[in-house]
């Protein structure tokens, strides 16, 4: 099943969802010695491997965060390929002064703000989609 990539029928059809819970971004250099149940995305840099799991999960581990955020999922399936998405709304949030990091995966584009900034992210979000 391929998704959507025409920029007018992704935007009619966001419909965000803001998903339970606090998430941090933490380096670790050795990621094999945390359950991998519990994390959400890895990413391997050249400095370190980037890990977003919950903050509880990271705060057990006294893993070092300096950044706290809500994860909000847009439900339309996106196309990989789709060109202007990320860009529309990263725009929209942009300018609300929200900043956003942004996860394109398979099926949904991901969203993690500040999370003193959920509720005015899911309003800009919810605009966005009409």
């Amino acid at each position: 099943m391929t998704g959507e990539t025409d920029l007018s029928k992704l935007l009619k059809t966001l419909k965000p969802r803001q998903n339970a819970g606090e998430y941090v971004f933490c380096v670790v250099k050795d990621w094999m010695t945390i359950d991998p149940d519990t994390i959400l995305l890895l990413f391997q840099e050249e400095e370190g491997t980037t890990i977003v799991l919950r903050k509880e999960e990271a705060d057990q581990r006294q893993l070092t965060y300096s950044f706290v955020a809500s994860w909000i999922t847009l439900t339309v399936h996106s196309s990989l390929e789709a060109v202007g998405l990320t860009g529309a709304f990263a725009t929209a949030l942009a300018k609300e002064g929200i900043s956003c990091n942004v996860v394109a995966a398979f099926y949904h584009d991901h969203i993690f703000v500040d999370r003193k900034n959920t509720e005015k992210a899911m309003a800009v979000l919810e605009k966005l989609g009409g």
